[in-house]
């Protein structure tokens, strides 16, 4: 890659010779657990944060995974002969991987980069030279026109996504083709789409040399490249969410004002999804002056969808402009355009009284019910990724909710979730608890303050008794009346199937 554009790319029209390379790279352990052995712990996180020098010691000698590793992640030259030891170098060369340099050098065209699969696949990811990791580096001051690889936000929505097997799934503005690569592995057909067409070159490239099935590689914006009666039991999109003046940088501005671009998504993807099917996208949102943020994303919901939405981080336009403004190296440019970039900034937010961006998720499933359930939260705290079945069972849940009135819960049979303490908060010494808190130790790790019957009925619950005759035996052991009991504790049970610390026996 170099000033005047994007350098050319390896030929997508080839899957014998990224057979062929695929091959070799794994021959060489050319593979996330390989370049952990080679290059230990400190390196191998160092070069997700873009840094290059403790790889390049760890990389010294003539191995073939050092020398792939010097190839391909450090974009260092390398001797013909010593790259033709490794891999079929002609081949290579000839559909476009790599490029001769000086007199008996080659160099790599494009970065791949080794990655886990969730069951143990070894796949590749290729990108642009220099863009393993977006922003690191400075790429907007180079070319807008890159394709990064994978960064948190590619990880974090490839790790929320529900994996159940569908017929088709939709990855919207793939890039990489990171997200296409992963429901390769659950959808009989994966369609992806983006605005960029070198972005869908490389999805191409990453998956042939991941050994993936060929996608359907639409170009366009947003729903553009499909069809108006085209629908999908899956969408997944790590969107150009970025709010900012213009669309300076295609692979992380949206190009519509404010917060539009997301909306818009959220609001058009209802009527692209089958019965049941999933949407599910990482997004940012504005916080107004005098507007409820939970209000303004309860609107974008569309008809017919249940929705989850979490906000996971909120940030002040200040913090906001100056992430944004690192990510494309624009504090490396001259002070005086910093600062005229910078006033932009505040001055597209002043103009449209935003106060904070939020980050989050956005989950819709499209429903038959004629009443969806829309919750909003925020929920800074960590959580254990993958949550994709955390966030499938989400869904059942609000299901059974949604069929079950008080009687019905009442008859109903619960068990524990799996990993759910108790936690005592009281004085020392004192005769009773000042609260009681139920936590979750997996999933979304939540924390909740029960008194002292739901405790008490939580800890009851593994599937034998219904929860009627466990309010029964708990009035009965409080001397309470189980009448009252019965009245007053469903909104309480309600509460903890919603947040999964109970899991209906059905």
């Amino acid at each position: 890659m170099t000033d005047s554009g994007p350098a050319p790319l390896p030929a997508s029209d080839r899957p014998e010779t990224a057979a062929r390379l695929r091959d070799a790279l794994l021959a060489a352990s050319f593979t996330a657990d390989g370049l952990l052995d080679l290059l230990g712990a400190p390196a191998y996180a160092a070069l997700a944060r873009s840094e290059t020098v403790p790889a390049l010691r760890a990389t010294r000698g003539d191995t073939p995974l050092e020398t792939l590793v010097r190839l391909f992640l450090l974009q260092q030259p390398v001797f013909h002969a010593r790259v033709a030891s490794v891999l079929p170098v002609e081949e290579a060369l000839e559909a476009g991987w790599l490029a001769r340099v000086g007199g008996d050098e080659v160099a790599a065209t494009v970065d791949v980069r080794p990655y886990g699969g969730p069951d143990g696949e070894d796949w590749f990811i290729v990108s642009d030279l220099g863009c393993a990791v977006g922003g690191a580096g400075g790429i907007g001051q180079r070319d807008e026109g890159v394709v990064l690889g994978v960064g948190g936000a590619s990880t974090t929505l490839a790790g929320i996504t529900v994996r159940t097997p569908v017929d088709s799934a939709l990855d919207l503005g793939t890039g990489s083709g990171i997200q296409a690569l992963h429901a390769s592995r659950h959808a009989t057909r994966v369609t992806a789409t983006d605005l960029n067409p070198r972005a869908l070159h490389i999805t191409a490239l990453t998956l042939a040399l991941s050994g993936a099935p060929a996608a359907d590689l639409r170009e366009g914006s947003l729903f553009e490249p499909v069809a108006d009666d085209e629908t999908f039991d899956l969408i997944v999109s790590n969107p150009p969410f970025v709010i900012s003046p213009g669309a300076r940088l295609t692979y992380r501005d949206g190009g519509m004002g404010g917060d539009d671009l997301c909306r818009s998504l959220v609001q058009q993807a209802g009527e692209r999804l089958n019965e049941g099917g999933f949407a599910q996208f990482l997004a940012n949102w504005q916080h107004v002056a005098g507007e409820d943020w939970q209000d303004r994303l309860r609107s974008w919901v569309p008809r017919g969808c249940d929705a989850w939405i979490v906000q996971r981080e909120v940030q002040d336009v200040t913090q906001y402009a100056e992430l944004w403004l690192r990510d494309a190296g624009d504090h490396r440019a001259d002070p005086a355009e910093y600062q005229a970039r910078y006033d932009a900034w505040l001055d597209e937010f002043e103009a449209r009284k935003v106060k904070a961006v939020g980050f989050g998720w956005i989950t819709l499933r499209k429903t038959g019910s004629a009443e969806p359930t829309v919750t909003v939260e925020e929920w800074p705290h960590p959580v254990e990724q993958p949550l994709g079945e955390t966030i499938r069972a989400h869904f059942e849940r609000l299901d059974y909710l949604r069929t079950h009135d008080d009687a019905a819960l009442l008859g109903s049979h619960f068990k524990l979730a799996a990993e759910v303490v108790q936690e005592q908060v009281g004085l020392p010494g004192a005769e009773d608890p000042e609260h009681v808190v139920l936590r979750q130790h997996r999933g979304m790790r939540r924390a909740t303050k029960v008194d002292t019957v739901g405790a008490g009925f939580a800890g009851v619950c593994d599937g034998t008794l219904s929860a009627g005759r466990i309010l029964d035996a708990i009035a009965q052991l409080m001397g309470e009346d189980p009448v009252l009991l019965r009245d007053q504790t469903p909104a309480q049970i309600r509460l903890l199937v919603e947040q999964g610390f109970l899991d209906p026996v059905v």
